[in-house]
């Protein structure tokens, strides 16, 4: 790890009493007693004394900065604080439960330096429970891979290290912490690399996760796949689905011109859903391009070297993107 970088560590809690201070002493230890690196203790509007344990862990330690949210907003909401708040060349984040390991914070900055612009971990011998959070992870991270077409095992696991320019560019909401690799590759082309981490069974606390977190996730997958696939061409999805109802349109208009369909209800009912049909697609066409028109002046306002590949994420020659 170059001794140069200035590293921020953030870590959201919400009621994790038991887990600050050892969490604190296990960075201090993988980091060092230099100056180089921050930890950002953020609580995500916790109801325990996780509030009071942040407070003096900050009045220890001048390097730990508290940041304390109004009321329980959620991870994602966490994260992108501490992102704004950050102030090193390198951001890693990490859960406050104490299963990531700071001690891979330096391989994780290492692999950083190779030419990346986000490294995850993934959790090679995960220490949770097999039905209730490994079986639903491992269908989770497969749907996530094909959908997306980002290969990343291990979308869960919180212990990644960004860039500077990449946290930057970074625009969090919803619960789209499970799936930042892929928000990163659709909205800022990262070259995202993963590494095996180290996991520990939970030793305070209780878990924030579980099945009822299923529905969150298949939405804001739709989500992460809708951007990656018409962020930049939405005229494509709309067009494509006005087209469908034009289709249809003619399907209706067809059967309500046969005669032997044109009796009763049908001279009513079937022109009613042609015209239905063709006002659908018009609606849709005429929205794909208002899309296509907020997308123009978007660019408009992008600063191009912000489209440029940074001097120090080069990499090695031939290195594909995720």
């Amino acid at each position: 790890m170059n001794p140069a970088t200035t590293i921020s560590v953030v870590v959201p809690f919400y009621n994790e009493a038991g887990n600050v201070f050892p969490l604190v002493e296990a960075v201090r230890s993988a980091l060092g007693p230099g100056g180089g690196w921050e930890l950002l203790l953020i609580d995500d509007g916790s109801t325990d004394t996780t509030p009071e344990e942040i407070e003096e862990a900050g009045r220890r330690d001048p390097r730990v900065r508290v940041i304390r949210l109004g009321r329980n907003y959620g991870q994602t909401a966490a994260l992108q604080v501490g992102f704004d708040r950050a102030r090193g060349d390198v951001v890693v984040t990490m859960d406050g439960d104490l299963q990531n390991d700071p001690a891979d914070i330096p391989a994780l900055v290492d692999a950083l330096e190779d030419g990346h612009d986000l490294v995850t971990g993934y959790r090679k011998n995960r220490q949770d429970h097999l039905l209730t959070r490994k079986v639903p992870s491992w269908v989770a991270n497969r749907l996530i891979r094909q959908l997306t077409g980002v290969p990343i095992r291990d979308n869960g696991c919180s212990l990644k290290a960004y860039r500077r320019e990449l946290v930057e560019r970074l625009h969090l909401y919803s619960d789209l912490h499970r799936f930042i690799p892929a928000v990163a590759v659709a909205t800022a082309g990262a070259r995202v690399a993963e590494i095996p981490v180290r996991h520990h069974a939970r030793r305070v606390g209780s878990s924030k996760y579980g099945l009822s977190r299923t529905w969150k996730v298949l939405s804001d997958l739709l989500v992460i796949t809708t951007i990656r696939s018409f962020r930049d061409r939405p005229l494509i999805l709309f067009g494509a689905a006005g087209l469908w109802a034009f289709l249809v349109a003619g399907v209706f208009g067809a059967l309500s011109l046969t005669p032997a369909l044109v009796s009763g209800e049908n001279a009513i009912v079937l022109p009613s859903i042609t015209a239905l049909m063709v006002g659908l697609g018009v609606y849709l066409v005429m929205l794909g391009l208002v899309a296509e028109s907020a997308v123009f002046h978007a660019r408009r306002r992008i600063d191009v070297s912000s489209l440029l590949v940074h001097p120090t994420r080069s990499g090695r020659r031939g290195e594909q993107r995720a």
